[in-house]
C-alpha cells in the first residue's frame, strides 16, 4: 500500500503517542506483633492484597511493599507514635495500650461482656468511627487516618494449674494487656501488664501465674506450652485497635489509591471479624491436640466474674467527664449500638 503524506503523517503521530507509565509508590507496613497472629496476617493476605488488586484493574499504580512486621521497628508500646511520626506508613495501632492518648478507644473494654460476636461488635465500632465526631477525632489528632479496624475472639484464663471457678484466681497473679488488667478488679487476682510478646516468657519464668488472653493470640505464641490449662469462661470481645495510615503519607497519595485502601480496609475489617468466629474453635482445639486441657467453668461463672467487678465503665467514664471528654455519651452510643444489633450485654454498664 502506497502512504501518502497524510496517512504518513498520522501514523507518525500516532506512535508518538506516549504510553501512560505505571507509577510505583513505595510504602512501609509494619507491627509490633509477627505475622503468625491472625489479624497482622491479614494485613498481608487480606488489606495490602485487596489494595493490589484493585489497583492491578486499571494498571495506573503498583504500590512497592516495605515490610517490617513482628517488631522490626517499633514495640508494642509505640505502635501510635510510630504511625503518627511516620517511622512507618502503615502499621497496626494497638488501642489496649494507649488509655492516655485513644481514651474513647477503651470504652468496650471497660464495659467488658457485652457481646460474643466479634462481627457485630466491628460494625458498630465502625460505623462510630465513620459517624460519631469525637471518636473519629481521638484517632485524626495523632496524625493517623483509620483504614481497618481489629477486635478480640473470646477471653479465657490461662494457667500452669486448673481452676474450678472465678473465686480460684484469688491471690494469682495473671497476665493481661493494658486496660484489660481491669477485668481482674474484684476477684483477688494481681494483674501483670504484658501482651502477647511477652506472656511466655512472663509464666514461664514465675512473673505470672496464668494469662487472660484469647485463644486466636495464645496459639501462635504457644503460651499453652507453660499454661496448659484453658478455663474456659467465653468472656466478651472487645475492641482492640485498628489498621491505620499516617496522615502525611495518606495526602500524598493518589485519590485512586486512597479509594483502592478505603475498599481494602473494610473488606480487611468484614473478613477479620468472621475470621474471628471462624478459628476461635479451631485455635482451641489445636491447642489440646498440642497437650493443651480445656477446663469447662461450671454454668454461671462468667456471671459471677462479671457481678464480681466494680463499675469499671464509670471509673473510666467519670475522669474522662471532669476532662470535657463525654465518655458517657459515648459508652451509651456503644451499647445501643450493640442492642441494636441484637446483642444482650451480661450488664447494662450504661444503665448503673
Amino acid at each position: 500500500m502506497k502512504t501518502t503524506p497524510l496517512l504518513g503523517a498520522l501514523l507518525a503521530s500516532a506512535i508518538a503517542v506516549p504510553v501512560a507509565a505505571q507509577e510505583t509508590i513505595n510504602l512501609t507496613v509494619a507491627s509490633s506483633h509477627p505475622t503468625v497472629v491472625p489479624w497482622v496476617g491479614m494485613i498481608q493476605s487480606h488489606f495490602m492484597a485487596r489494595t493490589d488488586e484493585i489497583l492491578a484493574e486499571t494498571g495506573n499504580y503498583e504500590i512497592q511493599w516495605n515490610e517490617a512486621f513482628g517488631g522490626q521497628l517499633y514495640k508494642a508500646n509505640a505502635t501510635l507514635s510510630s504511625v503518627e511520626q511516620g517511622i512507618t506508613d502503615i502499621g497496626w495501632v494497638f488501642s489496649f495500650l494507649e488509655q492516655a492518648k485513644l481514651p474513647l478507644s477503651q470504652a468496650s473494654s471497660n464495659a467488658p461482656f457485652a457481646t460474643a460476636n466479634p462481627p457485630v461488635l466491628l460494625d458498630t465500632m465502625q460505623d462510630l468511627i465513620e459517624n460519631n465526631d469525637a471518636f473519629r477525632e481521638e484517632w485524626e489528632q495523632h496524625n493517623i487516618k483509620v483504614l481497618g479496624l481489629t477486635a478480640t475472639d473470646l477471653y479465657d484464663i490461662y494457667t500452669k494449674e486448673p481452676l474450678e471457678g472465678i473465686d480460684d484466681i484469688d491471690g494469682m497473679k495473671i497476665s493481661a494487656p493494658g486496660v484489660l488488667g481491669n477485668w481482674l478488679r474484684g476477684t483477688g487476682a494481681n494483674a501483670v501488664d504484658g501482651a502477647l510478646t511477652t506472656y511466655y516468657t512472663d509464666v514461664q519464668t514465675g512473673v505470672s501465674d496464668g494469662a487472660l488472653t484469647l485463644a486466636l493470640g495464645a496459639l501462635p505464641i504457644k503460651l499453652h506450652e507453660v499454661a496448659p490449662y484453658i478455663n474456659r469462661f467465653d468472656g466478651g470481645a472487645a475492641f482492640s485497635g485498628a489498621v491505620a495510615i499516617n496522615q502525611d503519607s495518606w495526602d500524598s497519595l493518589p485519590e485512586e489509591v486512597q479509594n483502592a485502601m478505603i475498599e481494602a480496609g473494610e473488606y480487611y475489617t468484614e473478613s477479620h471479624g468472621q475470621d474471628l468466629v471462624d478459628r476461635h474453635e479451631a485455635a482451641l482445639d489445636a491447642m489440646v491436640e498440642a497437650g493443651a486441657t480445656i477446663v469447662q467453668m461450671p454454668e454461671g461463672e462468667t456471671e459471677k466474674w462479671v457481678n464480681k467487678l466494680p463499675n469499671i465503665a464509670q471509673d473510666w467514664a467519670a475522669p474522662l467527664q471532669d476532662r470535657g471528654i463525654d465518655a458517657n455519651a459515648f459508652l451509651t452510643a456503644y451499647m445501643e449500638g450493640l442492642r441494636e444489633r441484637g446483642e444482650d450485654p451480661a450488664r447494662d454498664w450504661d444503665q448503673e
